[in-house]
């Protein structure tokens, strides 16, 4: 336990120096959130007052699932950028050869990154409360049960997508997939009822329909955790079955690219 701390806080820290050094970085990422904050006050503003989806107002709809969709996406672009990188520079077959289980490995490189979007988002939300006057109508327990799970089925889809990149070495088709997966099926910028009823169906068959909408309603309504508890548990489910698959499924990938020595391919 205390070597793996200790793995953690070195690369914590390693990572926290480079960004310190390029903190214009951080500066042009602030001024991008402002301004799809602002492009979504505006077309919330266009729209007006009546379109209320689920009962709320459509900037705050907006915020909470296009925060969720953003964080996501890049969580999963982060594990798959690790490894891609391990690749590139010729270091994954010396990685992979360390004490450190594969697993654990590709979770610790992609740390950084994984909580750099949770400070992100955090960002964005605070961001478009305090400046875009996003009205919000918080239950905290609600919340964090809703966002502990969402972050499970992030770190599974993660994984799943570092997997196909030391796979098929195609590790951004999975990213463009599931991007447009999340913009259309998520909900994250209107109500799936307003697709056609096969992809309706096809929506409540994945994970991010339940974060979204849980989270919406932990956010903007103060639901409680019993009043969310349908999403919850649809959430622990997909946890249960895609977190441990994808970590399987990476550690067999790692095995099958060693006995053919795939490993640095990209």
């Amino acid at each position: 336990m205390k070597s793996g701390l200790d793995k953690l806080y070195a690369i914590v820290r390693r990572d926290l120096l480079t960004a310190i050094r390029h903190r214009a970085s951080f500066a042009f990422t602030l001024v991008g959130l402002m301004v799809q904050l602002a492009a979504f006050r505006y077309l919330s503003d266009a729209i007006g007052p009546s379109f209320r989806p689920h009962g709320v107002e459509y900037f705050p709809y907006l915020l909470v699932g296009t925060g969720l969709y953003t964080f996501f996406l890049m969580s999963t672009q982060a594990f798959l950028s690790s490894v891609q990188e391990a690749q590139q520079t010729g270091t994954m077959e010396v990685l992979m050869t360390t004490s450190t289980p594969p697993t654990v490995l590709v979770i610790l490189s992609s740390i950084s990154a994984f909580a750099g979007n949770i400070v992100n988002l955090g960002v964005y939300l605070f961001a478009g409360v305090t400046i875009f006057r996003a009205p919000l109508h918080v239950n905290l327990s609600a919340c964090l049960a809703t966002a502990v799970l969402s972050l499970a089925i992030a770190l599974a889809f993660g994984i799943a997508a570092a997997t196909v990149q030391l796979t098929f070495q195609k590790g951004f088709a999975v990213v463009w997939l599931l991007g447009s997966a999340l913009w259309l099926l998520s909900g994250a910028m209107f109500p799936i009822e307003s697709l056609p009823r096969p992809l309706v169906t096809l929506a409540h068959a994945t994970p991010f329909v339940y974060a979204v909408d849980g989270m919406r309603m932990a956010l903007l309504r103060g639901e409680t955790v019993s009043a969310i508890a349908p999403f919850l548990a649809a959430l622990a489910g997909f946890g249960v079955v895609l977190l441990p698959l994808s970590l399987c499924a990476f550690s067999l990938s790692v095995s099958r690219a060693r006995r053919n020595g795939t490993l640095s391919f990209y």
